[in-house]
C-alpha cells in the first residue's frame, strides 16, 4: 500500500498507486470559480474604467447597464458556489479541505513548504512526491486565492449595498463594510486592489499547473479534470 504523510500529502514509500484525490463537488466549483472570475474580471474592468459613451441618447441604450447586470449576477454565482465549497469543506474528503484549512501547526508541513520552494529555486533537482497540493502550494492558495475571494465577496456585497442607501436590508447586512474601511471609495479601492490580487494568483498558478504537468512525476492538469492523481511512473497495485 502507498503510504502517505499524514499533514503534507507527501508519498513516503509503498507502491504507487493512482489515487482519487479531489472529489466532483471541487471539481465542479473549481471550473465554475475559473469561468465566474474571466466575466467578473472583464465586467469589473469596464465598471471601473468606463468606455467612452455610445452616440445618442442615454435612455435608448442599456449597454452600460447589462454590464453591471452581468456583474452582478456572475457575482451571485460565485458566491453561492463559495458557500457551497465551504460546507463540502466539512463534508468531503481531506483533500476538500487543503486550502480552507491548511495544517500550519505542523512542522511536517513547515519542512514540506521549504522543501518544495528548493525545488521552485532549482536547489533540488526533484520534486518531492505529494498526493495533493504540494504544501507550498497549498499555503499560497489559501494565502492568495481563499482570502483575496473572501475580501472580493464581502467588499462586492458592501458596494452593491451601497446602492440600496442606509436603512436598507441590504446595508443592514453589510454596511459594515463601509463603516470598517471607512468610505465608499475604500470599499471600492479594496474591491479593486483585491481583483487584482487573485488575478496575480491565477496568472502564477496557471504556469505553475503546466510547469509541474511537465517537470513532476505526477499529473496535475488531468487531476482537477478527472480527480485521479497519476503517476509517471508505473502504477503497482499493493
Amino acid at each position: 500500500m502507498m503510504q502517505v504523510e499524514r499533514w503534507t500529502g507527501r508519498v513516503t514509500g509503498g507502491p504507487l498507486e493512482d489515487t482519487y484525490v479531489y472529489e466532483a463537488p471541487v471539481r465542479i466549483w473549481h471550473w465554475v470559480t475559473v469561468l465566474c472570475f474571466m466575466v467578473l474580471g472583464v465586467t469589473g474592468y469596464f465598471i471601473g474604467a468606463p468606455p467612452p459613451a455610445l452616440y445618442g441618447e442615454a435612455v435608448d441604450s442599456f449597454f452600460f447597464g447589462w454590464i453591471r447586470t452581468i456583474h452582478f449576477v456572475t457575482a451571485f454565482i460565485l458566491i453561492a458556489a463559495f458557500i457551497v465549497r465551504v460546507y463540502w469543506v466539512f463534508a468531503g474528503n481531506h483533500h476538500a479541505r487543503a486550502i480552507f484549512l491548511p495544517p500550519l501547526w505542523s512542522p511536517a508541513y513547515w519542512r514540506g513548504m521549504s522543501s518544495q520552494a528548493a525545488y521552485y529555486l532549482f536547489l533540488r533537482d526533484k520534486s518531492e512526491r505529494w498526493l495533493g497540493h504540494n504544501p507550498l502550494a497549498q499555503t499560497s492558495m489559501f494565502a492568495m486565492f481563499t482570502l483575496g475571494t473572501l475580501v472580493l465577496i464581502f467588499t462586492g456585497l458592501g458596494l452593491y449595498a451601497q446602492g440600496y442607501g442606509w436603512g436598507s436590508t441590504w446595508m443592514n447586512l453589510f454596511g459594515w463594510v463601509t463603516v470598517l474601511l471607512g468610505t465608499p471609495q475604500a470599499v471600492r479601492t479594496v474591491h479593486h486592489l483585491a481583483m487584482w490580487y487573485v488575478l496575480l494568483f491565477a496568472l502564477i498558478h496557471m504556469y505553475m499547473v503546466f510547469r509541474e504537468d511537465v517537470m513532476s512525476e505526477a499529473s496535475v492538469v488531468s487531476t482537477i479534470i478527472n480527480g485521479i492523481r497519476m503517476w509517471k511512473d508505473e502504477p503497482k497495485k499493493g
